[in-house]
């Protein structure tokens, strides 16, 4: 081999090893293709936060369900609930879907809440349950729903009165029948000093109405003799209230 031709390859190869190591070069410098992004990637992992979005929407499902029920959307409701909505969910008052649905005595509402689990005792803030609503708006379908359901007729409103006064007062005759049916105290005090007797004849207008309350209270054994906290008789109120039909039920029960 002549001393030309030997030199013309070796310059040769050098010319195609530059030309690599020069490609390669800007292939490490330019980095990975511009599809493969990780720092993105890894921004959409954090973005999902995978955790906390369930449970934002299980927070807002849950408020959608108690304006649902508000509403009376049966359907709306039952959806919800198979969607993953929480019956027992509470609003910013204490207040939850079941209570929600006793204001407007939505009973295929409460029927679906309460099979998903609804606390028909549960109180909000001011100590409204489903239970105790039924009894003071005299939703008798409603009650009786709560008290299949376990409602307790022992439980208390914030005047610390039963759901027998609170019917009582409001002249809810076929609701005082139906509680007189269970274990109900007849003669409990709330912190007024007054009970159901004394609420039905104080706040009642003496009516048809009134007198059905009075004369349910008395044949269940209500005390016609117990006084108010300022020892005024349901008699005394009744005579100075002008209610003589009252006034001679009490008196034939042994008032004084």
């Amino acid at each position: 081999m002549s001393h030309w031709l030997l030199v013309s390859m070796l310059a040769g190869a050098f010319v195609v090893g530059s030309t690599t190591s020069s490609a390669d070069s800007r292939s490490l410098m330019q980095g990975p293709p511009a599809t493969a992004t990780p720092e993105r990637d890894c921004a959409a992992r954090s973005n999902a936060t995978p955790e906390s979005e369930p449970v934002a929407r299980g927070r807002d499902m849950d408020m959608e369900l108690i304006e649902a029920a508000r509403g009376g959307d049966a359907d709306t409701v039952k959806r919800l609930l198979t969607e993953g909505a929480s019956a027992g969910a509470r609003d910013a008052s204490g207040m939850t879907a079941l209570i929600a649905a006793a204001w407007g005595n939505h009973l295929e509402v409460a029927c679906a809440l309460i099979a998903a689990g609804g606390d028909v005792n549960a109180q909000d803030d001011t100590q409204q349950s489903a239970y105790l609503i039924a009894t003071a708006e005299g939703y008798r379908e409603l009650l009786d729903l709560t008290l299949e359901a376990g409602a307790d007729v022992q439980s208390l409103d914030s005047y610390r009165g039963t759901g027998l006064i609170r019917a009582a007062e409001r002249g809810h005759g076929d609701v005082v029948a139906r509680l007189l049916e269970t274990e109900i105290a007849v003669d409990h005090i709330n912190r007024l000093g007054l009970t159901a007797l004394l609420e039905a004849i104080m706040f009642g207008d003496g009516g048809a109405r009134y007198v059905e309350v009075v004369r349910l209270l008395v044949a269940a054994g209500a005390d016609v003799n117990l006084a108010d906290g300022n020892d005024v008789s349901p008699l005394a109120h009744a005579q100075q209230r002008g209610f003589t039909e009252l006034a001679a039920i009490l008196v034939s029960a042994g008032a004084r």
